[in-house]
């Protein structure tokens, strides 16, 4: 099995040389490790330090950049995309590539996140690889269980049944893209099984620089999940409470926001977006105009 490493970035090339790094400690080396970039400074110093690393280009927003990946491995029988802030343990690929062969009809895997540093103030560096270095593995560390969807920080997907049917990320979610993993992922796993992997394990760091104004992901939070619903890859019930839960947690919380979260802004974001809806004009790609 060939198996790529797919990562896409924007304004992380520090975090991302820490992320290239620990990839060249996997027990199970990848075929590839591709890496698109928007422009020169996403990856400032970085093909020097990484030869073997190929560097694409595309324009900005991540479903993009992750299809222009998808363009670059039609040699590989499945890719691994990861975050720019995704700290991988040494067996991920290991036990990713035995999954996916123990199980043909898995069409989608994701890995167990020790840590997710997007739920809080983001996890620095040493103190990522700190938890990878103390966590322990399963006794089974090829245990799978069935999941609703992999989760953009660090899903597989396997690409005969993504070129069988023309699956792409879908360019109408701009920007971060929000919920494009969820997409794709659902429209995937309607060819086979998403699993949820005991043994592939690392930390997201949840970094907060080159993330998207708060106003715009406000919208995002509304906007995709009720495009998502009527494009029929989200169900209705889920994407209702995904919306009400976010616009409830930022309404509660604006009053007194945490530091590294601009709630009043995802906030704003969120009523603009309600507002388009009661005007019968809302669409992901709004978000371009705030």
């Amino acid at each position: 099995m060939r198996i790529a490493i797919g990562i896409a970035t924007r304004g992380r090339a520090p975090i991302l040389a820490e992320v290239l790094a620990e990839l060249g400690r996997q027990a199970r080396a990848p075929d590839r490790i591709l890496v698109c970039h928007v422009d020169a400074a996403d990856i400032a110093g970085l093909p020097d330090r990484f030869p073997a690393v190929e560097f694409l280009t595309a324009p900005a927003g991540l479903p993009r950049q992750r299809n222009a990946i998808l363009d670059a491995v039609a040699d590989c029988d499945a890719v691994l995309f990861l975050d720019d802030d995704f700290l991988a343990a040494p067996d991920y690929l290991a036990v990713t590539e035995r999954v996916l062969s123990a199980h043909p009809a898995c069409v989608v895997t994701t890995g167990t996140v020790i840590a997710d540093g997007a739920k809080g103030p983001g996890i620095a560096v040493p103190e990522g690889r700190a938890l990878l270095a103390a966590d322990r593995a399963p006794a089974d560390p090829l245990a799978v269980a069935p999941h609703f969807n992999g989760y953009g920080c660090n899903m597989a997907l396997r690409l005969a049944p993504m070129r069988a049917h023309g699956l792409r990320f879908d360019e109408q979610l701009p920007l971060y893209g929000w919920y494009e993993d969820l997409d794709l992922t659902r429209r995937l796993g309607a060819h086979g099984t998403i699993l949820r992997l005991a043994g592939a394990r690392g930390v997201h760091l949840g970094s907060k620089s080159g993330r998207v104004a708060g106003t715009r992901l406000g919208y995002s939070q509304v906007a995709n999940t009720i495009y998502l619903a009527r494009k029929g890859s989200y169900p209705w019930n889920r994407a209702l409470r995904s919306a009400a839960r976010n616009m409830a947690m930022n309404a509660a919380r604006s009053v007194a926001p945490e530091p590294w979260v601009d709630r009043r802004g995802r906030l704003r974001g969120n009523l603009i977006a309600l507002a388009d809806l009661l005007r019968g004009r809302m669409h992901p790609m709004r978000v371009m105009d705030l």
